[in-house]
C-alpha cells in the first residue's frame, strides 16, 4: 500500500505545474530555482514518475459495463413507471374490464369500465408502450391479449401480479418519512401507511387463501382432524383476519382468535366475521410488545403467523409468548419471508429488490417507530430459525410450497 503522503505530494506537484503552465502570472511566485519552465517541467515529471511504482493503478472505465448499466437504469425507471399505472389498472377495473373485451376504442373501454374517456386514454398508451396492451393503429382499437390479462386480472388470482405492483406507490408515499429517519433515525408507524392492510390482504388472498386448505394445513399431519373435532387456534398479526375467517368457516366446531396491532384491520375482521355468520371467532386489537409476560400457558392448540414476525416491535418476545400459549401437544406455523439472513445470498432472490424495498419502507421501519428490533423482512431462515429454538421449540421443520416463491413455511412443535 502506498503512503497516502505520496500520494498528495504526486497530486500537489501535478496541480502546480499545470497552474503554472496555464497561469504565467503564477510562474514567479514559485521560481524559486529562477529555473526555465522547461527545466521545471521536466523536473515535476521526474518527481511524478519516481513516484508511479507507489501509486496503484485504476482499474480502466469498461464502457461496454458502463452502458449496459445505463441500459438497465432506464429500464428501471420504465419498469417502475408501469408499476404505478398496472396499480391504477388494477385498482380502477380496467384490467378486468378489458379481459374479456375484443379489440376496442378508447371510448368503448372507458364506456365498459364506467371511467373517464381521457383518464383511459392516456392510461393506455403506458401500456402500449410497455407492451402490456396491443394497438391497432388502422382502426385507433386496443386489444388485451389473453396471455397478459392471465397476470394481471382478478380472475387469475393466485397468479394475478398487479397485486403486487400496489406496494410501489403505497410505499412511494411514506418516502419522505423514511428520508427523515435515515437522517435522524426512529421509525414511521402503522398509522402513516394508508392501505397497507387493505394491500396485505389481498397479497394473502394469492399466497395463503387459495391453497390454505389443500396445501398448507397439509404441513401439519392430522390437523385437519383436529379442526373438525374442535380445538382452540390463535392467529398472530392477524390483519384484516381473512384467513382465520375462512377457517372459523369450514370448521364451525373449533374456536378462533385473532390479534393484530391494527384497529383499522381489525374493524374491518369483525365485519367480515359477521357477514359470514361465524360465532366461533373473535378479533382483538393489542399491541403483543410484552406478549412473553401476558400469555396464559397452554391456551391454544394451534397458532399461526401469516408474515408477521419480521415486522414485530419484539419480535423474540412474541415468539415466547407463542410458545407460552401454545399446549404442550400443539404446533405453531409461521409463513414468514423466503429468504437467506445472508445477504450474499440473496443476490440471485426473483424478487430480492422488491422484498429488501418494502422491508427498508414498511417492515423495518414499522418495528423502529415502536422503538423495536427493525428485524426486517429478510430476517432470513437462518436467523428465523434460531429465534424459533430459543423461544422453546425444540422441532422446527422448514417446508416449501411450489405455488409460493416469497415464503417458507415454518412448523414447530415444543
Amino acid at each position: 500500500m502506498f503512503p497516502p503522503r505520496t500520494l498528495s505530494i504526486q497530486r500537489c506537484l501535478a496541480c502546480l505545474w499545470a497552474c503554472r503552465l496555464c497561469a504565467p502570472e503564477l510562474r514567479s511566485n514559485y521560481d524559486y530555482a529562477r529555473t526555465t519552465q522547461f527545466e521545471e517541467r521536466r523536473n515535476i515529471l521526474y518527481l511524478i514518475s519516481a513516484t508511479e511504482d507507489l501509486v496503484p493503478d485504476l482499474a480502466p472505465f469498461d464502457h461496454s459495463r458502463a452502458a449496459a448499466f445505463e441500459e438497465r437504469l432506464v429500464g428501471v425507471l420504465n419498469a417502475g413507471a408501469l408499476c404505478l399505472v398496472t396499480s391504477l389498472g388494477h385498482r380502477v377495473g380496467l384490467f378486468d374490464a378489458m379481459a374479456d373485451m375484443p379489440a376496442a376504442s378508447s371510448e368503448a373501454i372507458a364506456a365498459r369500465s364506467g371511467l373517464n374517456e381521457r383518464y383511459v386514454r392516456e392510461w393506455l398508451g403506458a401500456m402500449v408502450a410497455s407492451g402490456v396492451v396491443d394497438y391497432d393503429p388502422r382502426d385507433g382499437t386496443y386489444a388485451f391479449p389473453r396471455e397478459h390479462a392471465a397476470f394481471l386480472t382478478r380472475a387469475a388470482t393466485p397468479a394475478n401480479l398487479a397485486v403486487f405492483a400496489q406496494y410501489i406507490p403505497l410505499l412511494g408515499r411514506v418516502e419522505d418519512d423514511v428520508v427523515a429517519c435515515f437522517r435522524l433515525g426512529g421509525g414511521v408507524p402503522y398509522a402513516r401507511f394508508e392501505r397497507f392492510h387493505e394491500v396485505m390482504a389481498e397479497d394473502s388472498g394469492q399466497t395463503v387463501l387459495p391453497v390454505l386448505k389443500s396445501h398448507i394445513l397439509p404441513l401439519v399431519p392430522g390437523l385437519d382432524e383436529r379442526l373438525k373435532d374442535g380445538i382452540r387456534i390463535l392467529d398472530v398479526g392477524c390483519g384484516r383476519g381473512r384467513a382465520l375467517n375462512l377457517l372459523a368457516t369450514w370448521f364451525p366446531n373449533s374456536r378462533f382468535v385473532g390479534i393484530d396491532l391494527s384497529e383499522e384491520a381489525i374493524k374491518f375482521a369483525r365485519v367480515e366475521a359477521e357477514q359470514r355468520g361465524n360465532k366461533n371467532v373473535s378479533f382483538i386489537a393489542r399491541d403483543l410488545s410484552r406478549f412473553d409476560q401476558q400469555a396464559q400457558p397452554g391456551t391454544f392448540d394451534f397458532i399461526t403467523t401469516f408474515d408477521a414476525v419480521h415486522d414485530q416491535a419484539s419480535p423474540r418476545n412474541i415468539l415466547r409468548g407463542i410458545r407460552i400459549s401454545l399446549a404442550d401437544d400443539g404446533v405453531y406455523l409461521a409463513q414468514d419471508i423466503k429468504a437467506s439472513s445472508d445477504v450474499q445470498h440473496n443476490r440471485e432472490h426473483p424478487i430480492g429488490s422488491l422484498l429488501y424495498t418494502i422491508s427498508c419502507m414498511h417492515c423495518m421501519t414499522v418495528s423502529l417507530a415502536q422503538g423495536g428490533d427493525g428485524l426486517g423482512a429478510m430476517w432470513g431462515k437462518e436467523m428465523a430459525v434460531q429465534y424459533l429454538q430459543e423461544a422453546g421449540f425444540h422441532s422446527v421443520e422448514v417446508h416449501e410450497l411450489a405455488h409460493d416463491f416469497q415464503n417458507y413455511y415454518y412448523v414447530c412443535r415444543p
